[in-house]
């Protein structure tokens, strides 16, 4: 499929090896500026897919984010997030990138031309038609990717994406297409700028809201967070005093450490 990638295409500014650092700064932030108005557009694509995740969530189901690069990094990162920020098990959301986890390090050069090991990979977590799996690819036009969706596709497995070119080959494989057209980078390619910046805002959007429907998130608390650090463990004291009333922080944090989380020392104590 012939198509023109817009991600590809001219950087609209020239000689940027001529620019003071404040030039550059500037013109970076200008291109960044324009990221929140190309998702706004794109919302109730996001929205059709958030609701398909809950649904399927619902009954037992995972998320799973594919992709290669600085898009699979992107993945595996709010996949990673999931659990200590929501308290979910992990392997409710995964993230899957070419190349595994060495490539989130270090670039796996040709991983993501493989048209056999997406699927490879989906099928060591038994992936199901109770799963959504989203593919992840500024280009839209990642082996790894597309042709692990199109199997889902085969297999009754609910597909998405998130791209940054209109007309790709990854768009016409998902099932839920979210497309964040953001123009030409600042460095002409270099997808890890406005293009990353924009799936990291997509990705941030669906798996908060996606939480917060499960019911996650209570008022606009993290109340099932993991307690994992000094600070987790403050904030937490803070949110079981704010909402059991409470001016004493001693006993506020013997109340969270008693029943482990925030939710359920609120819960206990409200019984």
């Amino acid at each position: 499929m012939d198509f023109k990638k817009t991600t590809e295409s001219e950087s609209q500014y020239q000689h940027l090896d001529q620019m003071s650092v404040a030039e550059l700064l500037q013109n970076i932030n200008r291109e960044d500026k324009k990221v929140a108005n190309v998702i706004e557009d794109i919302l109730p694509d996001i929205e059709k897919l958030v609701a398909v995740v809950v649904e399927k969530m619902k009954i037992g189901g995972r998320l799973f984010y594919m992709g290669a690069g600085t898009s699979g990094r992107m993945g595996v990162l709010d996949a990673s997030e999931c659990p200590p920020t929501f308290g979910i098990d992990h392997g409710i959301v995964v993230g899957l990138i070419a190349g595994g986890d060495t490539a989130i390090r270090k670039a796996v050069e040709f991983a993501e031309d493989s048209t056999t090991q997406g699927w490879i990979d989906l099928q060591q977590y038994k992936v199901s038609n109770k799963d959504v799996v989203i593919g992840i690819a500024a280009s839209g036009t990642t082996p790894y990717v597309i042709e692990a969706l199109l199997k889902c596709n085969e297999q009754g497995i609910t597909t998405g994406c998130i791209t940054c070119n209109g007309g790709s080959p990854l768009a016409a494989a998902a099932q839920h297409k979210i497309v964040a057209v953001v123009g030409p980078e600042f460095v002409t390619g270099s997808t890890r700028m406005k293009s990353g910046t924009a799936q990291k805002l997509i990705l941030n959007m669906i798996s908060t809201t996606v939480m917060i429907q499960l019911g996650k998130v209570k008022g606009n608390k993290m109340v099932d967070m993991k307690l994992a650090n000094v600070k987790l463990i403050d904030r937490g004291v803070k949110m079981v005093m704010d909402e059991l009333k409470l001016s004493d922080y001693a006993q506020a944090k013997e109340l969270l450490t008693k029943y482990g989380s925030v939710r359920a020392a609120i819960d206990n104590m409200k019984k």
